[in-house]
Order: C-alpha cells, then structure tokens, then sequence
C-alpha cells in the first residue's frame, strides 16, 4: 500500500491484454503487452521506464494514467483507486495528471491555434475569462521558451522542437502534479534533444511535479532520471537508483542494454558479446523466466519457473534466479560513464526534499 507522503501513483499487479483479430477459423491472440506489474511512482521524483520496442513501457505508463483501462489489477492516486471513477471524477482528476506525447507532429490539432490547444484545458478546468485564459496561454508559452505573439499561429508553422514545447506548455497548463512523458525526445534531431530535456529539468524543479519518463536513449535516462525501471516484454526485470544501475546492474538483460551503448573511444573493445536473437512475441511469451531464450545464463529452472522481483538488501528490485552468481562472478561489469554534474545536483537536492518531507511528516504526528 502506498506511504502517505512518498508515493503519489501506484500500480499494483497490472496486466493489459490486447485482443488480436486470429486467421480464418482460428482463434484470435492476445497480446500481453502489461503482464502482473507492480510499481510506485514516489512524488517529486523522475521515474524512467526503458526497455526494447515492444516492451511494454508505453503502455503502463499509459495505463498508470487509466488513459486505457488495465485488464486486471489497481491503479492508485494518492492512495485511492482510480480504476472506473465516473466521467466527472475522472475529469477533475485529469488536471493533476497530464501527458506529453511522443510525436509532436500527430499530438497537436492541425486546426486549432496555439492559443487554443495551449488554453482548451484552461477552459476545461478553470473558472476564467477569455482574457485570463489568454494571460496564462502568454506566459505558458514564455515558460516553454516561445514568444506570445506565436499564440495565433497553428502547428504547422512550427519546427518539431518548438511543436514539443506546445504540448509541453498544454501539459502545464491544467497546473498538475505529475507528468508522464512518452518518448518526448525521440522525435526530435539530436540538436534539440537536450534542450528539451533541459526545459524538462527547469520545469520539475520550477512547479514542483512528478515526472514519469518513457524511453530507451539510455543518455537521456541517466541525464534526469532519480530511479529507472528496466521493463522486458511486459514484465519488469530490474528496478534501482539511476546510479547503481548504471554502475552495477544486476539483471543480464540490464547489463546487455548498457553494453549496447556506443562507446566514445574507437580503440575500445567489448569483453563480452552482446544478447542474440529478437524479442520473442508478446502473444506467445516463453515459459519461466521471459529472457531465457536470450540470456547467456540460463538453466533449466529459468525455462520452468518464473522468477520473482526480489527486493536486495540495498532496495533494490531483480527478477532473475542467479542474479547473485552473475553479480560474484563479475560477468555483468559495465563501465559506465559518470554522471553529469547537473544531475549530482539535482539527486543532492531531491535528497535533502526526501529528509526534509519525511521529518515533516513524523513532526506532525
């Protein structure tokens, strides 16, 4: 159950099934795109889910937001379930959880000015004028790093970076206390990338949210993330600070990922090989243990048997029957680069907010 004070969102043993359209006479499939994941999201923290295409991320963090309904299991908003709340509930409740979506491109309505993209959830959720809608729909979009003259131009007149600051600006606009933002790098050259992440930083610290961050650029993960969750064909396999992640991941999937990364130096070598093979179907997953056909560990116990997401004594979570073996033996070393000198701030300062809420809360009672 969730901590008052720590954890603002949380899932508990979710599953989201699709159903697939089957052959002639045959049966349809299901698509096990979320599969018995537990997860909470602690508030004022950046949560990072990664993984392949395909794993699942996107549609947790979907889910988590009951922007689609789970096929089984509970989603809990500040301690209350949130799973088939009425049409006026929901609606209140989507002013404190909002989303950035992945392409900016398809996100925005072609038809609509700035102005009313930026101010329909102003309208939707605010008691206010036309002329304080337009007020805020300015300084939104002096916040996101646009000019407000641009308020009555539409998408189209935009570049992609500056189209991602739109709906970022939308996002901000029903003033919520978490954002989950699907792939909001991805889309974009490489040359706006980082300032969109930045933008992403200020803003967390600026209105004190909550961030959920979707993506598979591991450099974008360890830039801004508190914790990452590393998900694998609809299952999580490893949960852990963002540092001792990348330092010393314990999962062999988790290590794969970060050996995966390009390294700077081209006189480097490898000293292991990397996993084989694809990501098996989500609507016929293995037996056991979901990365035994990948995994150069695995035993006959990983082909029967399920391994559960053990809690370590450091806190954190691995699922994975030899993940101490693999640890002892070292097989899973990766050299990781350090961390950015913003994000040793950034951790110190969410650090000393953790101590500070927590002494607060044992004051009051």
């Amino acid at each position: 159950m969730s901590e008052s004070g720590k954890t603002i969102l949380e899932g508990v043993h979710l599953s989201k099934h699709f159903t697939g359209r089957g052959g002639w006479r045959g049966p349809r499939s299901v698509v096990r795109a979320v599969d018995e994941v537990s997860i909470a999201v602690r508030r004022g923290e950046t949560l990072a889910l990664v993984g392949e295409s395909g794993s699942g991320k996107s549609t947790l963090g979907r889910v988590l937001l009951n922007l689609i309904p789970p096929t089984a299991g509970d989603v809990l908003y500040e301690g209350r379930n949130i799973g088939g709340l009425p049409a006026r509930e929901l609606r209140a409740l989507r002013r404190e959880l909002q989303i950035i979506f992945q392409d900016p491109f398809s996100s925005l309505n072609p038809r609509m000015t700035v102005e009313k993209i930026v101010g329909e959830p102003v309208w939707l959720h605010e008691a206010a004028s036309a002329a304080e809608r337009r007020d805020k729909v300015a300084s939104l979009l002096r916040t996101v790093g646009l000019r407000p003259e641009q308020a009555h131009r539409y998408p189209h007149e935009f570049s992609g970076g500056q189209r991602q600051r739109i709906g970022i600006a939308r996002a901000l606009a029903s003033s919520p206390k978490l954002l989950l933002a699907d792939e909001p790098v991805s889309a974009l050259d490489v040359s706006v990338q980082a300032q969109i992440v930045n933008l992403l930083e200020e803003l967390k610290t600026r209105f004190a949210l909550t961030l959920v961050i979707v993506a598979h650029g591991l450099a974008v993960i360890r830039h801004m993330s508190d914790r990452v969750a590393v998900m694998y064909l609809g299952q999580i396999v490893e949960l852990a600070p963002v540092d001792a992640l990348f330092e010393a991941p314990l999962h062999p999937y988790t290590q794969a990922l970060l050996a995966s990364v390009p390294t700077p130096s081209p006189r480097a070598r490898r000293s292991r090989a990397l996993i084989q093979g694809d990501v098996p179907s989500a609507s016929a997953p293995p037996p056991g243990c979901r990365f035994h056909t990948r995994c150069p560990h695995a035993r006959e116990i990983c082909r029967e048997t399920r391994p559960p997401l053990e809690t370590t004594s450091e806190g954190r979570c691995v699922a994975c029957h030899f993940w101490r073996e693999i640890a002892a033996s070292g097989a899973g070393s990766i050299v990781a680069p350090p961390p950015a000198p913003a994000l040793t701030r950034r951790l110190a300062l969410f650090e000393a907010r953790t101590r500070s809420e927590t002494a607060h809360s044992q004051d009051s009672a």
